[in-house]
């Protein structure tokens, strides 16, 4: 097992990968056969420095912020390291940012050069570079006949800039004065910016997140597992947001090659890579899950049968197991004679399965295991929450699935399972040098950790705050937004947890507003919740859908709006029985909630309920007329599952 580089920052970290792991592969490019190129650390190293090199040239300076507009591809991981180089911070987004997006944020983040990732996202900005001022050059990742010179519009090749770069430092190699990347990566310090990520307000305005090298560096340095370079990891999310990028900084400190790829060819290119890490989503797993059913639900019934009896014994030899290791979910501390008849219970369930589930596991649970390439040692999930029963399932067939849990605010793990520890239905036990306590989402007092309490306050819901040395500097040029959610070094997340009694944290659900779907999508609802209130039919709204696959909407349907249309009603129970309102209101979402009105298909609303009741001052709302989101999801919890299926 190989020593993991440990580096303050990640400049150094970047370096001395390249003379640690050397000609190993770093990263491997999915070629139009299906076949993957690989670039050894070194190949990389070099390439950045001489890129680096070139951005010195253009005139970037220690501390600048520089946009990177470009999806997972080895030029993202090869500028990012340029920057790096540089002493600069870089402000990265997907390629699908919308011209919008880019004048907003660049604008926003003082960017004087940004790398584009092809002619797609070139003409976004060039659409928008009236309103970029500052903004100088423009550098164009893929090879084209769009770069030219810097002086006619400003667009450069990254193939030019980074052969420029290499004919600068062999000049300087040659004069024998000590290389200018050198001497950036020498005046790197932890406390330096590291990037600013720019949160997904899709429909509201994105705040910038500022993270230092130290804040980023501690995430390497704490990961509770190992990754050496014997190991292949498979990139499939999105490198901009903190979780992949820590994920890759981790593969590159333990010498691991990360493989690109894409949802479009995930199933072929698990069976080509092999992989036996990869960062992942819970919509991941939840497609495979269900193509797994479907494909069962198709083959003969002795097939079946000989599946379900399969997952069964894994099951019980999984449950036994996690009781007698303490890792079983604990919400209430048990008593001796629970714990007892729960021993007895989960021990004949191991003894009785445990050789059928042997020999189950070599006829047909490998050959699901096949499915992700058959050398899956484990995927860290994030990003939302996984459904229970998924969760379950791939754990019992031999995919141990490790969720964790953060914010882009945190670089962003604060809490994740492992190997050792993985209480399935919790996000694992605390980060290293990370603090969680739980407060009152009201009053602000401490539930966790109360020393006053023999049980320390575990299994008491509150939301949960955090402190340690990957909590963000604040956001950008947002005095104001960054006091809100820190305080004292604590990071308010608003998000509503448990601390079980195996000392692992459970997530139950969000008391800040911003909802986030299991694809990992953020959304703010309060612009759709205004745009659906303009219809003269909805009185009051909520939109819900935290950890679900779409958005639903609580509606307190208008009594006079109905009226007006000469539907009439005596009270909002006989409203929603009348045959015509669900029709007129889904009608009314359709028309205010679409694509013309400038939401994303993710911020669509699919399904609603009709509600009974208006919320009121002290029964859903404040003094202030505002939504109490907890309060209305614990009020409306039945008809919020049954909105969603489950």
């Amino acid at each position: 097992m190989s020593e993991r580089i440990a580096c303050p920052d990640l400049a150094s970290l970047f370096w001395e990968a390249g003379e640690r792991w050397s000609d190993h592969p770093a990263f491997s490019t999915r070629q139009g056969d299906a076949t993957f190129s690989p670039v050894s650390y070194r190949q990389w190293r070099d390439r950045a420095a001489d890129l680096a090199t070139g951005l010195i040239a253009l005139g970037v300076h220690a501390g600048e912020h520089v946009a990177l507009l470009s999806d997972n591809r080895f030029e993202w991981i090869l500028t990012d390291a340029a920057v790096q180089f540089c002493g600069a911070a870089d402000v990265p987004r997907a390629a699908d940012v919308t011209a919008e997006e880019v004048a907003y944020i660049l604008g926003h983040a003082d960017v004087e050069i940004a790398f584009v990732e092809n002619p797609s996202v070139l003409a976004k900005v060039e659409r928008v570079r009236d309103r970029l001022p500052r903004l100088r050059h423009i550098i164009l990742m893929d090879e084209g006949d769009e770069g030219g010179d810097s002086a006619q519009g400003g667009v450069i090749l990254l193939r030019d800039l980074e052969k420029e770069g290499r004919g600068l430092r062999a000049g300087e190699f040659h004069s024998g004065a000590k290389p200018s990347v050198e001497a950036r990566i020498a005046n790197v310090h932890p406390e330096d910016l590291f990037t600013i990520i720019y949160t997904s307000g899709t429909t509201g305005t994105p705040k910038g997140v500022q993270l230092t090298h130290g804040a980023m560096a501690s995430q390497v340095r704490n990961l509770p597992f190992s990754l050496d370079p014997a190991d292949r990891a498979l990139s499939i999310l999105p490198v901009w947001h903190s979780y992949e990028r820590v994920f890759e900084m981790v593969s590159i400190a333990s010498g691991a090659c990360t493989h690109y790829t894409s949802l479009r060819f995930l199933g072929e290119d698990l069976l080509t890579v092999k992989p036996t890490v990869m960062a992942s989503a819970p919509r991941l797993w939840e497609g495979l899950y269900q193509r797994i059913l479907a494909r069962v639900g198709k083959a003969p019934l002795h097939s079946r049968l000989l599946f379900h009896c399969a997952l069964f014994s894994a099951r019980m030899v999984r449950a036994g197991r996690s009781f007698f290791t303490g890792q079983e979910l604990d919400l209430r501390r048990r008593g001796m004679l629970a714990s007892f008849l729960l021993g007895v219970h989960r021990g004949l369930g191991w003894v009785l399965f445990i050789l059928p589930h042997q020999l189950l596991d070599r006829l047909v649970l490998k050959k699901l295991r096949g499915v992700v390439g058959g050398c899956l040692r484990g995927t860290i999930s994030g990003g939302g929450a996984l459904p229970p029963y998924v969760d379950g399932f791939f754990n019992d067939i031999g995919i141990p699935v490790l969720e964790g849990y953060g914010l882009t605010e945190s670089c962003p793990v604060l809490a994740v399972r492992t190997w050792d520890r993985l209480v399935i239905g919790t996000v694992g036990p605390v980060f290293p040098e990370t603090e969680i306590r739980i407060v009152h989402p009201d009053s602000g007092s401490v539930l966790y950790p109360d020393p006053t309490r023999s049980d320390r306050g575990r299994g008491r819901r509150g939301e949960i705050q955090a402190r340690g040395p990957q909590i963000m500097r604040g956001y950008y040029k947002d005095p104001a937004g960054t006091g809100r959610v820190l305080r004292d070094g604590w990071l308010s997340t608003g998000d509503l947890g448990v601390m079980t009694f195996n000392d692992c944290l459970w997530i139950v659900g969000r008391c800040k507003e911003t909802i986030v779907l299991r694809g990992g999508e953020n959304v703010e609802p309060l612009p759709i919740e205004s745009r659906l209130l303009e219809s003269p039919l909805i009185d009051q709204c909520m939109v819900v859908g935290q950890d679900q696959k779409h958005l639903g909407v609580l509606i307190v349907p208008s009594l006079a709006g109905f009226s007006s249309k000469g539907i009439l009603a005596r009270d909002l129970a006989s409203l929603r029985s009348h045959p015509d309102v669900s029709p007129l209101i889904r009608g009314e979402i359709h028309r205010l909630v679409g694509a013309a009105q400038g939401f994303k298909t993710f911020e669509r609303i699919p399904v609603f309920v009709l509600l009974e009741q208006p919320f009121a001052v002290g029964e859903g709302l404040t003094a202030t007329f505002k939504l109490k989101r907890h309060w209305i999801a614990e009020r409306y919890e039945g008809e919020i599952s049954a909105l969603f299926g489950s």
